[in-house]
């Protein structure tokens, strides 16, 4: 062991004394590197990437031709003043000959030049570097090197490689405006200069940046709104042109090209964006608020008019459409029965519905039942869009009441037929949603639910199967819908034979405890409900007044007393009898003229089924009208009762 020692300390003391040379050291290093196909060409991009990125024009052609090169420094080239009396032909024949006399293509340093120019413009001003719109003076400067560029463009001496390989370094240094120039002067297209970024996620993330910039500038500058529209419509339709074009040989299985998936990723961010800033509440006319509204006003005719001749913009329509019906499903079923009435359309907000307009105008009404239908049932969904989109579509498609009831009755066709939970709830989130908007745009869910379970032409009427889903099902629900759903169940129940009669009593039984436990009665409920209100449970007396109201509204519209009203008189007694003809009968000055009032208590009292004879309103064997007696007490004239 000791042996070992002093060898170890002499071989250490030797190497000590002699230290190995830079050349031994470097070759050393060689010699454990792996000699792999390409090196020498991957070192040599390499090497000439560095140099174009320290290299200084500028100085360079001082070194060469010494202080007269300075006619064509680069900040000449961009100052329309400087360069006034210098033709475009002129700067072209002097780039050849600097060009020739330093040893590289002109077309490279024809590029290098407008390149460093274009920065140049860019941050010749002081102002903040958050923004996108370039001021009067730098677009004066920058159509004069423009046009510079167009001539060498038409002589062959400008390389749009080389220029894109500029630009891409000082990327984030650019206008968003002077990009656009580039693009609808055909000095390079957008395409080009963001195909030749080899990092998309940091290009994604640029035009994102410099996109929501350009909204929220194009709602608070109203001297460029022309130039910001006219950029925000180029892009936007360059995207979903190259985002949603169909491919030529539908044969073909390939991965979409990396424009394609650029500019998706674009407008998904986008819309991305739109829908957090709306979920966390946005204030009136605060910069996000207006950058959302600028974006959601994208989708309209003016925007794609010149595109409709292609399938792009309804494919993009669909595409967004998508996105919003899924973005974010974390609401349970339960959720939405608890809260779906938050979600109609005069509580969804102002920017959603007005997206879902415009997505409407591109989609017909059978289209868009059709894609919500393969939505819900391929895709987990946000169920609160999904509600508020099916409102919307209800109040602005007079067809949409038609194509939502047969829609309905096919998920309820499938539920009953394999008991398939996910379209009976589907089924009754969406009738109920519809019915919030009121019965001029969608039968009450009263009405539905009787019309659906209330004879034996009922899906549930098929076997006990069915009858044992249907209550389950409503049984599950009973812990989360509002009462006023609890009591149209109990009010009017489905039709069931004698044999299961169990199933619908051991249901009511649960329902009424649920609703005592609310404090809320069955024989309260108003003839008319609004199941949109904020409350839970309306006062009696209160409910009375809004079921006169709308009972004279009917009756105005149809000469006839409407028929919930004979349904309650006969059916519901209580609540007839103890608030509806209350309310109906409240002493006022009687009007000179009999109005609608009248009109419908003088109806009632003829077709009363308690006083054949009509001499009273609402009379019962034995006992005088209350109503009358007190109508005649404190109206000015007889009540016309």
């Amino acid at each position: 062991m000791s042996d070992l020692r002093t060898q170890d300390a002499a071989s250490g003391s030797s190497s000590g004394s002699r230290r190995r040379t830079w050349a031994e050291l470097l070759a050393g290093r060689v010699e454990r590197q792996l000699r792999g196909p390409g090196r020498g060409h991957r070192l040599q991009d390499s090497a000439v990437h560095l140099l174009r990125r320290h290299l200084n024009l500028d100085d360079l052609l001082l070194e060469v031709e010494g202080p007269a090169c300075k006619t064509l420094c680069l900040n000449q080239l961009g100052d329309p003043g400087a360069s006034a009396n210098l033709s475009s032909s002129f700067i072209g024949s002097a780039l050849r000959d600097q060009a020739s006399r330093l040893g590289v293509p002109v077309a490279v340093l024809s590029s290098q030049t407008v390149a460093s120019s274009i920065m140049q413009i860019c941050s010749s001003n002081g102002e903040p570097t958050h923004r996108v719109l370039l001021n009067a003076e730098q677009r004066k400067k920058l159509s004069s090197v423009l046009e510079v560029a167009q001539y060498l463009l038409a002589h062959s001496m400008f390389s749009r490689f080389s220029f894109c390989q500029e630009l891409r370094e000082v990327q984030n240094f650019l206008l968003l405006e002077a990009v656009w120039h580039l693009h609808v002067q055909n000095i390079v297209s957008l395409q080009e200069l963001l195909e030749s970024h080899a990092d998309t996620q940091a290009i994604v993330a640029w035009l994102f940046r410099d996109l929501c910039l350009l909204c929220e500038q194009m709602e608070v500058s109203t001297q460029d709104t022309d130039i910001a529209q006219a950029m925000l419509s180029d892009f936007v339709q360059l995207f979903v042109l190259r985002g949603f074009q169909k491919s030529s040989d539908p044969r073909r299985n390939m991965e979409p090209e990396r424009m394609a998936q650029l500019a998706i990723a674009v407008l998904r961010r986008m819309l991305i964006f739109a829908l957090e800033a709306l979920a966390t509440g946005l204030q009136d006319e605060s910069p996000v608020y207006k950058a959302v509204k600028c974006w959601f006003g994208m989708f309209c005719g003016h925007t794609f008019g010149r595109m409709m001749s292609t399938d792009c913009p309804k494919r993009f329509f669909s595409h967004t459409l998508t996105q919003v019906l899924t973005h974010k499903p974390v609401l349970k079923v339960s959720d939405a029965v608890r809260l779906q009435r938050d979600w109609s359309f005069a509580k969804t907000h102002p920017l959603l519905s007005s997206l879902y307009r415009r997505l409407f105008v591109m989609l017909s009404p059978e289209e868009l039942i059709g894609h919500l239908e393969e939505v819900l049932g391929t895709h987990e969904v946000n169920w609160q869009h999904v509600l508020s989109c099916v409102s919307t579509l209800v109040i602005c498609s007079p067809e949409a009441q038609q194509l939502v009831q047969d829609w309905v009755t096919r998920l309820l066709a499938r539920a009953f037929e394999s008991c398939d939970l996910d379209s009976m709830v589907t089924a009754f989130l969406v009738v109920r949603q519809a019915a919030l908007e009121g019965p001029s745009v969608f039968p009450s869910y009263a009405d539905w639910f009787q019309a659906s379970f209330g004879s034996t032409r009922g899906f549930h009427s098929g076997s006990k199967k069915t009858l044992v889903f249907l209550f389950k099902f409503l049984s599950d629900l009973v812990p989360f819908e509002a009462p006023r759903y609890m009591q149209v169940h109990i009010l009017y129940p489905p039709l069931v034979p004698s044999k299961y009669r169990s199933l619908l009593t051991d249901y009511v039984t649960l329902a009424k405890t649920r609703l005592a436990d609310l404090k809320v009665s069955v024989e309260n409920m108003g003839l008319y409900e609004d199941l949109s209100s904020a409350k839970d449970v309306t006062e009696p007396h209160s409910q009375a007044h809004q079921d006169v109201e709308k009972a004279i509204a009917v009756f105005e519209h149809t000469g006839k007393v409407p028929v919930a009203v004979m349904e309650a008189s006969i059916f519901r007694r209580p609540y007839y009898m103890s608030h509806f003809l209350p309310a109906l009968l409240t002493p006022r000055v009687l009007p000179r003229t009999p109005d609608s009032r009248a009109a419908l208590i003088e109806s009632l009292r003829r077709c009363c089924p308690g006083n054949k004879d009509g001499s009273h309103l609402c009379r019962t064997p034995g006992t005088a009208c209350s109503c009358a007696k007190r109508a005649q007490n404190h109206d000015d004239r007889p009540h016309p009762v």
